[in-house]
């Protein structure tokens, strides 16, 4: 039998398991490396077609392919239609390893980093398919609609000529 003390100590856990539930929502799953909360919406729209490359800091294929990456963003900083967006999914907890991925590769474009568990929950969300691994890519429209959405490497080659195609 629950007494008005019991529905007290109800209602404040109800009312902290509101707070923390919108807390961790409105922090989202993504943050830069600096833990300012991020989103692939900051990145998409603006104009350029958007690259996103999911990478892991101990996938083979991802350290293999990244200086790709590099240099498509390198061949379109100044007047290109192409902006590169890495995303990590090494989580908070590896951090450390991440930021030494950016380093090693030199990533000159914006990263992200998220949880491997949300960035699958995200993937799902947008695509309705399970996430598979890293590397994987999305390629968004100048105008923020996802085109692509593919698990395994890309030749950059492909993707110039896919944007060159669809633009």
């Amino acid at each position: 039998m629950l007494t008005i003390k019991n529905n007290k100590i109800i209602k404040l856990l109800a009312v902290l398991l509101l707070f923390v539930v919108t807390s961790f929502a409105c922090a989202g799953p993504l943050t830069d490396f600096n833990g300012k909360a991020a989103s692939l919406s900051d990145y998409s729209g603006k104009g350029k077609w958007l690259v996103v490359m999911f990478w892991a800091s101990d996938c083979h294929i991802c350290n293999k392919e990244a200086y790709q990456y590099v240099d498509l963003q390198k061949r379109n900083e100044d007047d290109g239609d192409i902006q590169m967006l890495g995303i990590s999914v090494d989580g908070l907890a590896n951090k450390a390893a991440a930021q030494a991925f950016v380093d090693e590769h030199k990533l000159n474009f914006p990263n992200l980093i998220g949880s491997l568990e949300d960035v699958a929950g995200m993937y799902y969300d947008l695509t309705g398919n399970q996430w598979i691994g890293t590397p994987t890519f999305f390629i968004y429209t100048p105008e923020g609609k996802l085109r692509i959405a593919d698990a395994g490497a890309i030749p950059v080659r492909l993707i110039e000529d896919f944007i060159e195609e669809n633009s």
